[in-house]
C-alpha cells in the first residue's frame, strides 16, 4: 500500500531534511497567535512505526512551495 500526503505549506528546507526524523526536531519558528510551535515528535513517531512494520517513508519538499510524504506499507 502507498499512501501521498501532501500541502502547500512553508516547505522544508534541504539542509534540514536529513534532521526531520529526529526525535524533537522542529522546523517551526516560535509560537505565533494562537499557534502552537509542536513537539517535534510527529515524524519520529510516523518513522518508527513504519520501520516496525518494514515500511518506507519518502519526502519531496521545497521552500515556498510545500511538502510531499510517501509512505509505504508492504
Amino acid at each position: 500500500m502507498h499512501i501521498t500526503i501532501s500541502d502547500t505549506g512553508s516547505g522544508i528546507a534541504q539542509e534540514h531534511i536529513s534532521r526531520i526524523y529526529d526525535p524533537f526536531f522542529t522546523t517551526k519558528n516560535a509560537p505565533r497567535d494562537g499557534q502552537n510551535r509542536g513537539t517535534g515528535l510527529g515524524l519520529a513517531v510516523t518513522y518508527g512505526i513504519l520501520q516496525e512494520h518494514a515500511g518506507k517513508i519518502r519526502v519531496e519538499s521545497a521552500v515556498g512551495q510545500g511538502t510531499t510524504f510517501h509512505l509505504e506499507f508492504l
